[in-house]
């Protein structure tokens, strides 16, 4: 999924924190840290859809990992998905396009009503036939039909080999939901979701804006009968959401929030380390892997973003070593590939094709191509934790040498901003990517395929139809197979430039405990690895 989030474009976004008068106002009051024990955590991920069907970004998948359980589930720190409402799972066959799943018994909704095979196919059938143009059933489309056999068999039959199935129903895309609560054709409202994940949800406070409704924060209790390997390590807990990293960190120097996300803005976040390990106030960091990437895009059909030369010369000249170091005070990593570290099949091509950054290179690539100097390009960014700095230092990286003349624009509006990259309005755009789910396939076939979802209009039929359908028939997903040889050619022509790969880098008082159980490469945010040290 694409990091900026679909909220982003209220009008009133900051108001998910705060009201204003004239501008929003709270179906409930929004208030700060809780009295009655609940841990808050914070975040600037904000969301609209709570509805599987319809949730498709970093803000809802948080709830939704926590509430809703799926077949599997992947465990921290892991790749490879496990069981969870299913006791176990496999393909039958040699062809990749059978896949059974036995669930656990006993399993219970949080109102109740049992949990069986017939919700799971529900769940799925509901989802593809929503198929909401914001929600994840394109994880799904590979499912040609779903069947339960009794109350705990379940037999998914694919139209094509499809061996990343189990990574797709091990996200939020894969939530149970009940037949009896949700209608079959259309989403669910916020306040009525119920599920069977280790929290049901107490409460939303909601905040409206233009007639548009957003959770402004949700309130999460213990849900006793749930059913799975998740150890709690609190009763309650809540998130809040934030429109802006300033209103995030406010919160947390006041103790409104007890744990702040990867939301904070760079240098916020670095300070909080400086200053823990200088033994100075009363916040800590919890710093691990992240697998959220970012890339500037380049428009294939543009003709000057279209000259794989351009491409390369900017390739070679890019220093994200600096990006990380200068505009992100090192809360990020600098990314050599479209797979990013931590995930199987991860590389270096970038790297290993154009080395440390080099003029003579460059002018070199760009002369054997017969590309007239400066080359004159417009990049065009949305949002940014870093802001406009971030493509201002690529700019000045790229203009060094004279070789490139740049124009930096931005589009504050995020719908405009996909609808401009889609219309191949732009020459260059950087864009975010969170991935669905921990298999290398997700930043592959999303990114890289017929245009990819951002829509650049580059496409190679070697990688789209040859490599990828190679690839998604290997049931064993911790080899690298033909990823290695696709993010090769990824990194010859040079589509799309790798920018960095963030750290998860959480802000927390001190007396919180287990934030670093919650941090990995497979994005799942486990609220319940958190807990408080009791006051003695």
């Amino acid at each position: 999924m694409t990091s900026a989030n679909r909220l982003a474009v209220l009008s009133c976004a900051a108001l998910v924190a705060t009201t204003a008068a004239g501008c929003a106002s709270a179906t409930k009051a929004v208030t700060g840290g809780d009295s009655n024990g609940a841990i808050t955590m914070g975040t600037t991920n904000v969301t609209t859809v709570l509805d599987p069907a319809g949730a498709y970004d970093a803000g809802s998948w948080m709830v939704l990992n926590n509430t809703f359980q799926s077949l599997l589930r992947f465990p921290a720190g892991a790749t490879v998905p496990q069981p969870d409402a299913a006791q176990s799972c496999e393909f039958t066959g040699a062809d990749t396009k059978t896949y059974h799943c036995t669930m656990r018994s006993g399993l219970k909704f949080s109102n109740g009503h049992p949990l069986t095979a017939e919700d799971v196919v529900f769940s799925v059938q509901r989802m593809l036939k929503i198929a909401d143009p914001n929600g994840p059933s394109s994880l799904l489309s590979s499912i040609e039909s779903v069947e339960a056999k009794g109350e705990n068999e379940v037999v998914f039959h694919l139209a094509a080999p499809d061996a990343v199935l189990p990574a797709k129903l091990a996200s939020a895309a894969g939530s149970i939901v009940d037949h009896q609560v949700f209608p079959a054709d259309k989403l669910l409202e916020n306040n009525k979701l119920v599920g069977s994940g280790p929290y049901k949800i107490d409460s939303i406070d909601e905040v409206s804006s233009a007639g548009n409704h957003a959770p402004g924060k949700v309130v999460l209790s213990a849900y006793s009968g749930y059913k799975g390997d998740a150890k709690l390590q609190n009763t309650k807990f809540a998130l809040r959401f934030f429109g802006q990293a300033d209103e995030l960190k406010t919160a947390l120097d006041k103790g409104e929030v007890d744990v702040a996300d990867n939301s904070l803005e760079p240098t916020a976040a670095a300070q909080i380390k400086a200053d823990e390990l200088a033994g100075k106030g009363e916040l800590k960091v919890a710093e691990g892997d992240g697998a959220e990437t970012r890339f500037l895009v380049f428009n294939a059909k543009d003709p000057v973003g279209g000259n794989v030369a351009v491409r390369q010369a900017a390739a070679q000249l890019l220093d994200r070593k600096a990006l990380a170091r200068d505009v992100y005070a090192n809360t990020v990593q600098p990314l050599f590939s479209v797979v990013p570290a931590g995930i199987t099949a991860h590389n270096t091509a970038f790297f290993d094709r154009y080395g440390d950054p080099d003029l003579t290179k460059a002018k070199k690539i760009l002369a054997t191509a017969k590309v007239a100097t400066p080359v004159k390009i417009t990049m065009t960014w949305s949002r940014a934790r870093a802001g406009a700095d971030e493509l201002e230092l690529i700019k000045k990286q790229l203009e060094a040498g004279g070789l490139f003349q740049i124009t930096v624009e931005q589009e504050p509006n995020w719908d405009a901003y996909k609808a401009g990259w889609k219309s191949g309005k732009y020459q260059a755009y950087s864009v975010g990517w969170t991935p669905d789910y921990a298999d290398p396939d997700d930043f592959i076939t999303p990114l890289v395929v017929d245009g990819g979802a951002f829509h650049n209009g580059w496409d190679d039929p070697k990688i789209s139809q040859t490599l990828v359908p190679e690839s998604i028939k290997s049931t064993d997903r911790t080899a690298g197979g033909s990823y290695t040889q696709i993010q090769k050619l990824v990194a010859e022509s040079a589509p799309l430039l790798p920018l960095y790969q963030s750290k998860s880098f959480f802000a927390s008082r001190n007396n919180i405990t287990g934030v670093e159980s919650t941090m990995d490469t497979t994005g799942v945010v486990r609220f319940w690895e958190i807990g408080r040290v009791k006051k003695k």
